[in-house]
C-alpha cells in the first residue's frame, strides 16, 4: 500500500507510553479472546464486557493520560495517515450529498483503555465508541490479525481501521441509533440480523473508502484487495466460531460470516457509493 505521501491526521491520541508499561494487565491471546466470544454468544453479554473482566488485575493504576498528536513511530504514522486517508474521503463524500463530515479521534493504546463505553482490551480488537466519538486501537492487534489469522499486509491494516470508521459514519448518519431502537424490539435472532446488517455496511463503506482513495491517491498496489479480502474472511464469524468450538451457529452470528463479509467489502470497493451499501434492504 502507498502511504508515505499521504496526509497525517492530528486526530490521533497516542496512550501507549502510559497503558503498555509495567505489565499489569493479563495479555490475553487468541485462546482468551475466542473463550470472550464463545461466552458472549451463549450468554448474550458484550464480549468487550467479558475481554475487559478477564484483562483486569489488582492494583492497576490511575486512568492513562493520551496524548495529541501525530504518532512518531512507523506503524503509528501508518496508522494516522489511514485515518487522515478516511477523513479526506468521507469529507467529500458528505459534500457531495450536501453533508458535514465531522471525523473521529483514534486512540492508541496498549492493554486496557477506559471508554465512554466502558474499559477496552486489547484482546478485543479495535472498536468504535459511539458516546465518545472515537475509535480505539491497540496496534498489537495487527501482529495478531498477521501470525494467527494469517491475514498480514498493511492494507489489512487499513480495512481493519476502515471498517471502524465506517461504524463513525453509521454513528453520523443515523443510522447506528435506529439500529439499537430497533433492537429493542426484537427478539434475540432478530437482533443479531440487525447487528450483522450492520456489521456489512461498516464492511461495505470500508470498500467505498477504498474505491475513493485509490481513485485520489491511487494507494493500492499488487496484492492489497486479497490481503484485505483475507483480514475480511477471517473476522467472519463462522471462521471464528469454527476456531472457538469447532462447529458453526449461524443463529448466534453478530458480524457476519467469512462470504458475506468478502462480499460486502467488494461491493463497495467495486461501486464506491453509499446507497450501494444499503445491507438492510438486501433480501439475505
Amino acid at each position: 500500500m502507498r502511504w508515505d505521501d499521504l496526509r497525517q491526521s492530528s486526530n490521533v491520541e497516542d496512550a501507549r507510553g502510559s497503558t503498555g508499561g509495567g505489565g499489569r494487565g493479563l495479555k490475553l491471546g487468541l485462546g482468551g479472546t475466542l473463550l470472550a466470544l464463545v461466552a458472549s454468544y451463549f450468554l448474550g453479554i458484550d464480549p468487550r464486557v467479558i475481554l475487559g473482566l478477564m484483562s483486569a488485575a489488582p492494583g492497576q493504576g490511575p486512568a492513562p493520560v493520551a496524548a495529541q498528536g501525530t504518532p512518531t513511530d512507523e506503524q503509528g504514522r501508518f496508522i494516522s495517515a489511514v485515518l487522515g486517508e478516511t477523513e479526506d474521503t468521507w469529507s467529500a463524500i458528505f459534500k457531495a450529498n450536501g453533508g458535514q463530515y465531522i471525523p473521529p479521534k483514534l486512540v492508541l493504546y496498549r492493554n486496557q483503555m477506559p471508554t465512554a463505553c466502558g474499559t477496552g482490551s486489547a484482546a478485543a480488537g479495535p472498536f468504535y465508541c459511539p458516546l465518545d466519538r472515537k475509535v480505539y486501537l491497540d496496534l498489537g492487534f495487527f501482529q495478531q490479525l498477521s501470525d494467527e489469522f494469517h491475514a498480514p499486509g498493511q492494507f489489512a491494516e487499513a480495512y481493519v481501521l476502515a471498517h471502524e470508521v465506517g461504524h463513525h459514519v453509521q454513528n453520523l448518519l443515523g443510522i447506528a441509533d435506529k439500529v439499537r431502537q430497533a433492537q429493542q424490539r426484537a427478539s434475540e435472532a432478530q437482533a443479531n440480523q440487525l447487528s450483522v446488517r450492520l456489521e456489512l455496511q461498516a464492511d461495505c463503506f470500508a470498500g467505498v473508502w477504498a474505491k475513493h482513495a485509490d481513485e485520489t491517491k491511487h494507494i493500492l498496489e499488487q496484492g492489497d484487495v486479497e490481503s484485505a479480502l483475507k483480514a475480511a474472511s477471517a473476522v467472519g464469524d463462522d471462521t471464528i466460531q469454527k476456531r472457538a468450538q469447532g462447529y458453526v451457529v449461524p443463529e448466534s452470528f453478530t458480524h457476519g460470516s467469512a462470504a458475506e463479509r468478502t462480499s460486502w467489502f467488494k461491493r463497495g470497493l467495486a461501486n464506491g457509493s453509499i446507497q450501494d451499501c444499503d445491507t438492510f434492504a438486501a433480501s439475505t
